[in-house]
């Protein structure tokens, strides 16, 4: 039974018009990003790790993802987000699933699993059409690091796999935040403006010195740490405090949004 209801909403999914769209405009970003490395020419990439992109095609995903985790990944599962409870609230369907005899702490871990799924599968397609792109586009001799050094082929495509699960967690995370906006509210562009607003305004406050007190609770402080992949040997300590604090954003989110939905009227 569980397992049909999962597999029904990841279809759902999939089958709505926007998820297509954002899925289509989430791999455009690495062809895009790839091209314009290699139309600036040599010494062109940027700072950073955009520094080692030339001739380092494999490094294009992360790259592209690492980008992509500031906005345009929380704006995607925000969009998840909202269609899942206040879509479903503003079209009608909502009702009928809560006075359905299933639990409601189980439709929401529904919606999660779905959000989950959806994440994870954004996070891969994108990792996959960056490597296609940025092997294309720039050639590739293993992976190149910030730390100078080269993996091999197969250890490159391990970091790769090692980004998509820590960025996907840190989607997720967001997505169940956003989750909780959701449960309250029956319009899907509430819930996309106040998770965009959130994150912009954790971003902001993080440039401020003086908030240094503040900056471990805000979830976009641990985004710069997550490039510790790209180093060797991988220093875990800033990507365990990422994580960490995804999954306490993850907690919060999914709590309220279960306390919402217990309490909500059919």
């Amino acid at each position: 039974m569980i397992t049909r209801q999962f597999g029904s909403e990841v279809r759902w999914m999939l089958r709505r018009p926007r998820t297509l769209i954002g899925l289509f405009g989430l791999i455009l970003v690495p062809i895009i990003i790839s091209f314009g490395i290699w139309s600036a020419g040599e010494g062109d990439g940027g700072p950073g790790l955009g520094a080692i992109l030339n001739g380092n095609g494999m490094v294009v995903p992360i790259f592209t993802l690492f980008l992509s985790l500031n906005l345009l990944l929380p704006l995607v599962a925000s969009i998840w987000a909202a269609d899942g409870l206040a879509g479903e609230a503003q079209h009608g369907t909502l009702r009928g699933l809560l006075v359905a005899p299933v639990s409601r702490v189980r439709l929401l871990f529904v919606k999660l699993f779905g959000l989950t799924a959806m994440s994870l599968f954004a996070v891969t397609l994108m990792a996959v059409v960056g490597i296609i792109a940025g092997t294309a586009f720039l050639g590739t001799n293993g992976m190149m690091t910030l730390s100078g050094t080269t993996l091999s082929t197969a250890e490159g495509f391990l970091r790769i796999a090692f980004f998509i699960l820590l960025v996907t967690f840190q989607m997720v995370a967001i997505g169940a935040v956003a989750l909780a906006v959701s449960s309250t509210t029956e319009h899907p562009l509430v819930v996309q403006a106040a998770t965009m607003t959130t994150i912009i305004v954790f971003q902001v406050l993080g440039q401020f010195p003086s908030l240094d007190w503040l900056h471990p609770f805000l979830i976009t402080t641990g985004f710069p740490g997550l490039i510790d992949v790209m180093r060797d040997p991988i220093p875990l300590g800033q990507i365990w405090d990422s994580t960490l604090l995804a999954g306490c954003y993850m907690l919060i989110g999914t709590g309220l949004a279960a306390m919402r939905l217990i309490t909500k009227d059919s």
